[in-house]
């Protein structure tokens, strides 16, 4: 499992560099540091030298990727790439345009953004998985069947009518809930018990039907066809081993 962990953690390198460059490339190629300047100061009546001043304040005067006027590693190191996004690897992630320091402002909003998180996908994993299972042990009933269609119409309806549906029924009618913000400590599950809800709710369409498809070809396996074989019962063998 260890060496599981560690292999995963060695392909993930080379795709967090790989899009940090995309990310970087297409960020410049549609924002320039001279748009940037300009839209920070204003577009109208902006001078030259205002641009120049701001780009230099921020090191935006760098070239981005290769700096021929330095010599040795400082080609490399002198550049807006290795200043703005080198240094994020490290966990230095600066500051904004407006000054506020980026480490900051991430660690702030992690809880808020993890306490919705986490309950949703361990709760959606344990809703979908349990009814795929129920589908697919009543597979090719009535009960089968009417469990895809819901399961497709779930999926058919927009996540956004779930958002403004649980907001007015839940909030604003019944006003069980509040509609918006966060509080922190023993009251935060008052502002995160609705988004975890809706967020189950409009993933089981689709996840219910995937880990479905995934089961029913499980059942198949010659593992399974032993365990039967064996006089084990069909739910404890779809229950226990699949």
């Amino acid at each position: 499992m260890l060496a599981y962990i560690i292999r995963r953690l060695l392909y993930a390198l080379p795709i967090l560099i790989g899009v940090n460059l995309i990310t970087f490339a297409l960020f410049f190629v549609v924002n320039t540091p001279d748009d940037m300047a300009r839209m920070q100061l204003g577009v109208k009546r902006v001078t030259p030298e205002a641009i120049d001043r701001w780009k230099a304040e921020r090191g935006y005067d760098k070239p981005l990727f290769f700096n021929d006027e330095a010599s040795g590693s400082a080609m490399l190191s002198e550049t807006i790439f290795f200043s703005k996004s080198v240094r994020m690897f490290v966990g230095d992630f600066g500051r904004a345009e407006d000054g506020r320091d980026i480490a900051r402002e991430i660690v702030t909003r992690m809880g808020p953004s993890l306490a919705i998180a986490l309950p949703t996908f361990i709760i959606g994993l344990l809703v979908s998985v349990s009814f795929a299972l129920l589908l697919t042990f009543f597979r090719a009933t009535y009960l089968d069947f009417w469990g895809v269609v819901l399961c497709v119409a779930m999926m058919s309806i927009s996540g956004l009518f779930y958002i403004i549906g649980g907001q007015y029924l839940v909030s604003k009618l019944w006003k069980l809930v509040p509609i918006s913000g966060y509080g922190g400590g023993l009251d935060a599950w008052k502002f995160v018990i609705l988004p975890v809800l809706i967020g189950v709710v409009s993933g089981i369409g689709s996840s219910t039907r995937w880990y479905r498809t995934i089961f029913i070809e499980e059942i198949a396996r010659d593992y399974v066809r032993t365990a039967r074989a064996k006089g084990l019962a069909e739910a404890a063998v779809l229950f226990r081993h699949v």
